[in-house]
């Protein structure tokens, strides 16, 4: 099925809703009958998907938007606004076929030597950057030569990591009809002539082929606007075929019909597929068979990426999180539902985490829970860096091509396990890592903190580069030469596992969405309704987490006490005394507080506050402002009440 928009005449080209696939062109097989055109529409005519076409000079920001969720295939785009190519990088899914060298302002590196006597440095310009950026972005890259893709690769190392073909040009089945009759009609008369290719156009090599013909004293014919069906009756009679180009033409069909007709061929290295396995010295049906299965191939791959269901492998780690009462089972067993592996480290448990661990792993016939143990000296004076160094090893042991980071505190909603899985078929192509919401609860499901930034970094592509740490200029040592940090960090950021700088992510929370929170808490109630709304829609739209490190008070405030202030010390190097001007919670020692006294401050700090930073003491007469969600709690949480 094939849509076209030629002669619409409208002033805004929109892809239809029957498409599934938009190829985009300077030019199609009805405008102009070249080469790159006639490989475009037999690779066209071919597909077994819907597909519509589009000049290149036509594509706007809206048919972008109207091709949303469709898969887009690039061909040849001069012609296309490269102020649009940021956007299709970041948002669709496509390929390119790459017909000459489009980072080159000349198309043609020997060409813009022959312009400017200068080498082409246009992959060092700005341009040409861009070019590259957007090829790095495509799904995957078909070549018309191997020299063509060796020189990609040559000035773009990067692009190696692509999926990339080499495809040659391309013929449609009534094309492999006509050489079968022809060369049956014409398999016993005597061959005479040559032909040579007539072209105004430089790379074609015109004067240089009758130049080689008059000093062999050959008879030739040009070739030139000729119907289609003559040029091919003229190669079936003729003796041979001289194509000269001046410079590298990547895989010119004519050449490759004039083989096909039984042609001898007079060629130089600028045809760059002379020399290729499937071209020279084979057998006619090797070379036949090869060009048949083109389109197969192509239609092969594009159906894989456009039915590609990336991997996840989400990752988490635990340490006596029975004595801490987290909800890590819940934890786990929500990203069982999304992900194809759960990777769960163990830091040596000694409450019993570790044995029921081992018993949910046995319980899970996929195979999807795979647990590991890493223990460590939690005595260590520096024992807080421990914390990155366990997420950084339990994402050394996930395989899949995407890594879900979640804390044992923190469960997935069931209605986010297919937006999850729909986001990784979206995830941005220039970004590594992305931030999503969280919901993080204050003493009940009804309260949802606004005190705090909504977000934290979750997805990322599972690059070995990445891992998690102190960032490079927060990293300290100690007079033991044990790593510890400034604050700034909780010591699990992403970072680059060699520079320690942090990875970079793309996140929804803009600058003036934190203008309006900002405002929230001074108190100021419109600033409230709008955040809340904003956060609502939000959590619809993007899937992410509910946070449970804050609902349960008088666990959290335990914790702190037994555990997290220690924490702190060990992680910054800094000593603080049991002291009441170091106690933000009471005011007074921890040595002094009882039971009885963290019951009834988190009973306070859950009726009376919206949250709190315990950066500075607790203060009831400055309520904190709090949101109220729509969604309700995950049901695996329901479920544990």
């Amino acid at each position: 099925m094939l849509n076209s928009p030629f002669g619409s005449g409208s002033d805004e080209i929109l892809v239809p809703e029957d498409s599934q696939v938009i190829f985009v062109a300077d030019l199609f097989k009805e405008q102009y009958t070249g080469g790159a055109e006639l490989t475009t529409d037999a690779l066209i005519q071919s597909s077994k998907f819907p597909v519509f076409c589009v000049n290149a000079k036509d594509v706007t920001m809206k048919t972008l938007e109207s091709g949303h969720g469709k898969y887009w295939i690039f061909g040849n785009f001069a012609q296309f606004d490269v102020k649009l190519i940021p956007t299709v990088v970041a948002n669709l899914k496509y390929s390119i076929l790459e017909y000459d060298y489009k980072f080159c302002k000349y198309r043609s590196v020997e060409k813009h030597f022959e312009n400017e006597k200068k080498d082409c440095d246009c992959h060092e310009a700005v341009y040409g950057k861009l070019i590259s950026a957007f090829f790095y972005g495509a799904k995957s890259i078909w070549f018309m030569s191997e020299k063509q893709q060796k020189l990609y690769f040559d000035r773009f190392p990067f692009l190696r990591e692509k999926e990339s073909w080499v495809l040659s040009s391309v013929f449609d089945d009534q094309f492999f009809v006509a050489v079968k009759m022809l060369r049956e009609d014409c398999k016993n008369i005597e061959r005479k002539g040559w032909l040579v290719v007539g072209s105004t156009s430089w790379i074609k090599g015109t004067s240089a082929a009758v130049e080689w013909c008059k000093e062999n004293d050959k008879d030739f014919k040009i070739i030139q606007n000729w119907p289609y069906g003559k040029v091919l009756e003229e190669m079936a009679k003729a003796e041979g075929l001289v194509y000269l180009p001046p410079g590298g033409d990547t895989c010119p069909r004519t050449v490759i019909e004039a083989k096909l007709l039984g042609c001898k061929l007079n060629l130089n290295d600028n045809v760059q597929h002379k020399d290729e396995e499937w071209f020279s010295d084979v057998p006619l049906v090797d070379t036949e068979s090869y060009l048949y299965a083109a389109r197969d191939k192509f239609w092969s791959s594009i159906s894989h990426a456009m039915n590609y269901s990336p991997t996840i492998s989400g990752y988490t780690t635990v340490l006596d999180c029975i004595k801490h009462q987290y909800p890590w089972q819940q934890s786990i067993m929500s990203m069982l539902n999304f992900c194809d592996e759960v990777v769960v480290l163990d830091g040596g448990s000694t409450d019993g985490t570790w044995e029921e661990l081992q018993s949910m792993a046995k319980l899970q016939d996929s195979g999807k829970l795979k647990i590991a143990q890493n223990v460590r000296d939690w005595n260590h004076p520096r024992f807080a860096v421990f914390d990155g160094d366990q997420k950084a090893e339990a994402r050394k042991l996930c395989s899949s091509e995407y890594c879900w980071q979640q804390d044992a505190d923190e469960v997935v909603h069931e209605h986010d396990y297919k937006n999850i899985k729909n986001l990784v078929m979206q995830f941005p192509n220039g970004a590594e890592l992305i931030s999503l919401p969280v919901i993080e609860y204050w003493g009940s499901a009804d309260k949802v903190r606004a005190d705090i930034n909504p977000w934290k970094w979750r997805l990322s592509k599972n690059l070995p580069h990445i891992t998690h740490g102190i960032p490079k200029e927060l990293r300290k040592f100690d007079s033991d030469n044990n790593l510890y940090a400034s604050p700034g960090t909780d010591g699990c950021d992403y970072i680059n596992k060699d520079t320690f700088e942090r990875i970079n992510h793309a996140s929804f929370y803009t600058q003036d969405i934190h203008n309006v929170r900002m405002k929230v808490l001074t108190g100021d109630k419109e600033s409230l309704e709008k955040y809340q709304n904003w956060f609502n829609s939000l959590i619809t739209q993007l899937p992410g987490v509910h946070h449970y490190s804050w609902f349960n008070m008088s666990r959290k405030i335990r914790t702190y006490k037994d555990y997290w202030q220690k924490h702190w010390e060990s992680l910054y190097d800094v000593k603080q005394e049991d002291t009441a001007e170091n106690n933000m919670f009471f005011q007074r020692p921890w040595s002094e507080v009882t039971n009885d006294d963290i019951d009834l401050l988190a009973s306070d700090l859950a009726d009376k506050m919206g949250g709190w930073v315990f950066h500075s003491p607790v203060d009831f007469s400055k309520p904190t402002p709090h949101l109220e969600i729509l969604r309700n709690q995950p049901a695996v949480m329901i479920e544990e009440d």
